[in-house]
């Protein structure tokens, strides 16, 4: 249920009569200790969402209990954040903020959209999050973030009648944070966790590529070239790079636990060979 804000007299205003806030041993605390919080654009985007839905002023307001560490725990799951947050009363207050999670048919047409581009695939199984993944829920219909207040209900056990009050965004920016270190947990947010998103991105994978093959076996029958390819000259014979420098140049690829910069490093030696004959 979304609280609205009454006229007259706030009770928040009367509400800073109980007195400073009480501490917290082993709180919850943001990285970010000034300026800004939400480094990731999938952060910056929930954060600024709630910015757009006329909630920013607000959330400043949450950015010292986050970075006090008044905030004592912390869960992201299918359909809310919710949180304990410490305030100036002896009973921590119930903080949630809620977003109606995709129904399986909609998380289907998300499953395949993502595994129609390789590129996709990929980018999850690596645990990044595509740039253009709202462009992609987009073409299903959907949104990752909500639209309007009304998707982003929000509520805390506090006596204060703003929304969100100071307990719900630090809440929102902790949360930020978290999207940061693992952004799966904004799919989680909307419904599918990690464990269950890869391996639905796996089995279609596996399914259009047919019988499913190893990198590994396909080096064998790598095609080679119709006619034989004239060697170097002996002067860029000289100067030609080391073969594996590109893999070397790129970050580590796990796919299925394996490095395929690994995987790829016999093929590279194989083209890099002179021709036989």
């Amino acid at each position: 249920m979304v609280r609205e804000q009454r006229s007259g007299p706030r009770f928040s205003e009367r509400f800073d009569d109980f007195g400073p806030r009480k501490k917290v041993e082993d709180g919850l605390v943001a990285r970010s200790r000034r300026g800004a919080i939400g480094e990731s654009w999938w952060s910056g985007r929930f954060l600024a969402v709630l910015t757009q839905l006329g909630v920013g002023g607000r959330l400043d307001r949450g950015k010292t209990y986050a970075r006090a560490g008044q905030v004592v725990d912390l869960a992201i799951e299918p359909g809310a954040i919710t949180a304990t947050v410490q305030g100036s009363r002896d009973e921590p207050y119930r903080a949630r903020i809620g977003l109606r999670p995709f129904a399986d048919e909609a998380w289907e047409a998300v499953l395949d959209a993502l595994a129609a581009d390789s590129w996709y695939a990929a980018a999850l199984l690596a645990g990044e999050v595509p740039d253009d993944l709202e462009a992609v829920l987009a073409g299903v219909g959907l949104s990752l973030f909500p639209q309007g207040s009304g998707e982003l209900p929000m509520d805390c056990s506090c006596p204060d009648w703003s929304v969100p009050c100071k307990h719900l965004a630090a809440v929102a920016y902790l949360a930020a944070e978290e999207f940061d270190v693992d952004p799966f947990a904004l799919l989680r947010w909307r419904g599918r966790d990690r464990a269950t998103l890869l391996a639905a991105l796996r089995d279609r994978r596996d399914a259009g590529a047919g019988t499913p093959t190893a990198l590994e076996d396909l080096l064998d029958r790598f095609h080679g070239p119709g006619v034989p390819v004239p060697g170097p000259p002996e002067r860029a014979a000289r100067l030609a790079p080391d073969p594996e420098a590109l893999l070397d140049e790129l970050p580590p690829l796990d796919v299925d636990g394996v490095d395929a910069r690994e995987v790829l490093r016999p093929l590279y030696r194989r083209l890099a060979e002179p021709p036989v004959g």
